[in-house]
């Protein structure tokens, strides 16, 4: 059962580390052809999140390199939020996947999860500051180390001087917090179920929300943190979250993934289905479903912006975006092959996009810049 779960684990992870997802049938819409609105670079291999700085002006993009021996290193790459120029990078000791941005403090976090590390940036000199070392290899019972968790998504809690970063396993999963004064992990917190993926703070409410992929939806304090609540929600594979803090209302990325679906049978054979995938649930603070928005296949990154949700859809290779107030879909734009993280300049109302290229392509991939 270990074999299956650790090899799990790194499945799940790679949901939303790898090219392209599994999932297949999505609701038809209307897509918008590329237009001049519509900047795209090509700048790097394997790109996965960005972050755009304000105090910066420039977006920050992770690039893992290459694995395997001889591979190119990982790096930062700092772009011009209006060219997508490249104005800089940092070359990393490590890999990078998974970004945080303090930007009142000069702080960009990266996540590495093949080291189950975090790097800590400095950037206004662009210097490496630190490393959190988030966990150690553990061995398995067929004798080889493995980490006991894979690390995609970090979220930022400057008010407490924390960082979240969910530990995805293919059962037992957990939440690292870390203390960013320090650079150390200050606890780990378990019972976070099958393979936890998203994590959205509501800083003003005091509340953390976590989800998973067996269609629950954990509710935290930020004082302890300590857990209050988790709810059952109306969705299965819960990746991402997004919050709309004016509204109190939560949207969650249901990917849709059978892959996914028939390896979470195997360790949980018990799970009954609840809905179709493919989709944003929208719920309010509790986890009670609001709606359903059906989006293009295999949707990963939900990102609000004033009256606006965007949506990555990777297999459909689109970019939805809907009016958080109606709900109505107003557009999805074409971003062919596998549209994957979100970054927006709110003050030029621009929306930056990483696009990765199709399962076995080498090269650089792409990030996009669409006007609004």
């Amino acid at each position: 059962m270990k074999r299956l779960t650790l090899g799990l684990s790194a499945l799940l992870a790679a949901t939303f580390l790898a090219t392209s997802a599994f999932a297949a049938g999505a609701a038809a819409a209307t897509v918008a052809e590329p237009s001049a609105r519509i900047l795209r670079m090509e700048v790097a291999p394997a790109l996965y999140e960005l972050v755009y700085s304000p105090a910066q002006d420039a977006v920050f993009v992770a690039s893992a390199g290459g694995f395997g021996e001889g591979a190119e290193a990982g790096r930062i790459l700092r772009l011009d939020p209006r060219s997508l120029e490249k104005k800089g990078e940092i070359v990393l000791s490590g890999r990078a996947f998974g970004l945080a941005l303090d930007d009142a403090a000069g702080r960009l976090y990266v996540g590495d999860t093949t080291s189950a590390s975090i790097t800590v940036i400095d950037t206004r000199t662009d210097a490496v500051v630190g490393t959190v070392q988030l966990a150690e290899k553990v061995t398995t019972d067929k004798g080889k180390p493995e980490y006991p968790h894979n690390f995609r998504e970090l979220v930022l809690d400057p008010e407490n001087n924390r960082l979240y970063a969910p530990g995805l396993a293919a059962k037992d999963s957990a939440l690292y917090v870390v203390d960013t004064a320090a650079l150390r992990v200050e606890k780990v917190i378990p019972g976070f179920g099958a393979g936890v993926a998203g994590a959205v703070l509501d800083a003003a409410r005091d509340r953390l929300y976590v989800s998973n992929l067996q269609g629950q939806l954990f509710v935290l304090n930020t004082a302890g943190p300590e857990l209050l609540a988790t709810a059952e929600v109306e969705g299965d594979q819960l990746l991402n979250l997004a919050l709309d803090a004016a509204g109190e209302r939560i949207f969650a990325t249901d990917q849709g993934n059978e892959f996914i679906d028939k390896m979470r049978a195997d360790v949980l054979p018990n799970y009954k289905l609840r809905g179709e995938g493919n989709r944003v649930v929208v719920m309010d603070g509790e986890g009670r479903t609001i709606r359903h928005l059906p989006t293009g296949a295999g949707p990963v990154a939900p990102l609000v912006g004033g009256e606006r949700l965007y949506v990555t859809n990777r297999d459909d290779g689109t970019v939805s975006v809907f009016d958080t107030k109606s709900y109505e879909l107003l557009e999805k734009i074409a971003l062919p092959v596998h549209p994957n993280s979100l970054a927006l300049d709110r003050e030029r109302n621009a929306l930056f996009v990483t696009v990765k290229k199709g399962h076995g392509e080498k090269g650089a991939e792409s990030v996009v810049r669409i006007g609004f």
